[in-house]
């Protein structure tokens, strides 16, 4: 099948619920066979994560609790784009805001899905270097802990299973890919 023939078509969208963050459609689609199918689709704005490199190879990143996994995570810093917000704007605003940093020098990482059969979210991801800092500008709410660990360290956990969140696996792997060749 070619890529035209495998698309599926969209014949109704049902509203199912419009939250602060997420926007739950059930959609009824044509498949390529000719059947009708439902989809559930979360309508999400995206986000940007940001691997901050200083120069002896330390990484800062954020420990802070998520509610729908019931533990704390170690991620990269992060944050959720507005609609329709460029995402390197975004990005800067909440590498300032989670560690109190301002970066000279930014590098595009690329984008993610997440999670493409069910989400419209997509993850931009950017490497941050030249850092200098200042004071940090939580969100209310927000509650979270900021460390400095060494790339390496930050390789071996993601290699050995230890660091959950995609986004800060794709990061360190592509950051510490970058610097070894």
């Amino acid at each position: 099948m070619t890529e035209e023939q495998m698309r599926e078509v969209q014949l109704s969208r049902e509203e199912i619920f419009n939250g602060r963050v997420v926007h739950l459609f059930e959609d009824q689609v044509r498949l390529p066979d000719g059947q009708t199918a439902r989809r559930e689709v979360i309508q999400h704005p995206g986000g940007v994560g940001i691997l901050p490199l200083m120069e002896d190879g330390t990484v800062f990143t954020v420990r802070q609790f998520r509610y729908p996994q019931g533990k704390v995570l170690t991620e990269i810093p992060a944050g959720k784009l507005e609609y329709g917000e460029d995402p390197l704007s975004c990005g800067k605003r909440e590498l300032k805001e989670e560690i109190g940093a301002e970066a000279a020098e930014w590098t595009d990482l690329g984008k993610i899905y997440p999670t493409p059969a069910y989400d419209t979210e997509v993850i931009h991801i950017y490497l941050a270097k030249g850092l200098s800092f200042g004071e940090q500008h939580l969100d209310p709410g927000e509650f979270l802990n900021v460390e400095r660990v060494p790339l390496q360290t930050l390789f071996e956990r993601v290699m050995a299973g230890e660091i959950l969140d995609a986004k800060t696996q794709i990061a360190v792997l592509k950051v510490k890919a970058m610097l070894e060749t």
